[in-house]
Order: structure tokens, then sequence, then C-alpha cells
């Protein structure tokens, strides 16, 4: 853990924790998962997880957002998953959290002119005409 500074109703503000430091809580004694770059401690919470204690323990130890997202949890489990909050992820390693983004298929950029685009295909179809013609005459 890396600072340790108390507020009013959420203890966790300014509690930071490596991701080395998370990393190693991934089992059925300590599991924690990262949200949105806070630090929750599910521990206690697996026997109780409705989707099972599996799911918790496939993401323990990491990033679980995007599990947490895709599942589209209601209004009353963003509620009760706040009292599970134990700190934050260290500034300095949220960049370790990112994960690239869709890979988007791009066109390279052509440096030929545009007629080539049409005049190669025309070509190629002109000299397949006369190879088919051909064979059909014989």
């Amino acid at each position: 853990m890396v600072g340790s500074s108390e507020t009013g109703k959420e203890p966790w503000r300014g509690r930071y924790y490596r991701l080395e430091e998370v990393q190693k809580h991934n089992n059925s004694q300590s599991t924690w998962i990262i949200i949105h770059n806070r630090i929750y401690d599910v521990t206690k919470f697996l026997d109780e997880h409705p989707g099972g204690e599996e799911v918790l323990r496939e993401q323990a130890g990491g990033d679980a957002t995007e599990n947490f997202e895709d599942v589209g949890h209601s209004t009353d489990a963003r509620t009760l998953s706040d009292t599970f909050i134990v700190g934050e992820l260290h500034p300095d390693d949220r960049a370790k959290l990112q994960k690239p983004t869709e890979t988007l298929i791009t066109t390279v950029q052509s440096t030929s002119s545009s007629w080539s685009n049409w005049v190669i295909p025309a070509i190629a179809a002109i000299i397949v005409a006369l190879m088919y013609r051909s064979y059909m005459s014989e």
C-alpha cells in the first residue's frame, strides 16, 4: 500500500496499491479485483456472488472492469460493490491495465494514380476473355 489517509465516507480514498500487490491477492483466502482503477476485496463475497464464485476467482488479482460492465450489473449491485473498495490502483500502474483499442482494418494509402485502379483489372479481364475464347475455339 502506498500512501494512506482517511476521509469521511470514503476511507479508501488516498490508499493506493501497486499492481504487483493486487496481483498477489488471487486466491480464495484473499481475492482482490480492479474495476475502474478501484480495488475491491471480494473475499467475503465469493459465496454470495449471484454469478458464482468462479466468476470472481477468474478475475482475481487483475482488471475486471470489462467483464463487470459486460454483464450489466444493476444499481443495487453497484451500490453493494462500493462496500468492498479497499483502495485505488496507483496512478503509475494504471497505464499497465490499458488494453489496446480495437484493431481496425485500415487501407494503405496508395501512391499510384487512380487510373491504375481500374486499368489493371480491365487488362486482366481482357486477357482472361481472350484465353477463354481461344480455349473454346479449339
